[in-house]
C-alpha cells in the first residue's frame, strides 16, 4: 500500500504462540474525508485468518492500535469498512458515519470512527 514505509505508519500483527501470524492491521495518520479532527488516522488492510475468527485476536489487534493511535496524539481513527465487517468494528468502538459506497475491485463498503477519549 502507498505509504507503508513512511515512518509514522505502524503495522501491527496477532500471533498464536508459536508464532503464527493470525491477523494484521495497518494505521497511519491520514486526513478523515468525513469528520475534521486534528490527528486522525486511517486504519487499513485489517484481515485474520479466518480459522482464528472468534478468537479475540482481531479485537486485540485494533485495540492495540487505538491504544497506539492515542499514545502517539491522534484523536480519531477511521476506516472504509466491508459491510461484513461492520458489527465487528462497531463492537470495538467505531461508529458507521457514511451510508454505503463501493470500492472498485473489492465492494460495498460503509465509512466508519472512533473518536479517541482525551485528545
Amino acid at each position: 500500500m502507498a505509504g507503508d514505509d513512511d515512518p509514522a505508519t505502524v503495522h501491527l500483527a496477532a500471533r498464536t504462540p508459536d508464532g503464527a501470524v493470525v491477523g494484521v492491521v495497518r494505521l497511519a495518520p491520514a486526513p478523515c474525508p468525513w469528520h475534521a479532527a486534528r490527528a486522525p488516522w486511517q486504519l487499513r488492510g485489517m484481515a485474520t485468518d479466518p480459522a482464528a475468527r472468534g478468537t479475540g485476536a482481531g479485537r486485540a489487534l485494533v485495540d492495540a492500535g487505538l491504544a497506539l493511535v492515542a499514545a502517539r496524539g491522534g484523536d480519531l481513527v477511521w476506516c472504509d469498512a466491508r459491510e461484513v465487517a461492520v458489527g465487528f468494528y462497531e463492537r470495538t468502538g467505531f461508529t458507521v458515519v457514511t451510508g454505503p459506497y463501493d470500492k472498485p475491485g473489492i465492494g460495498p463498503h460503509l465509512g466508519m470512527l472512533v473518536e479517541l477519549p482525551g485528545r
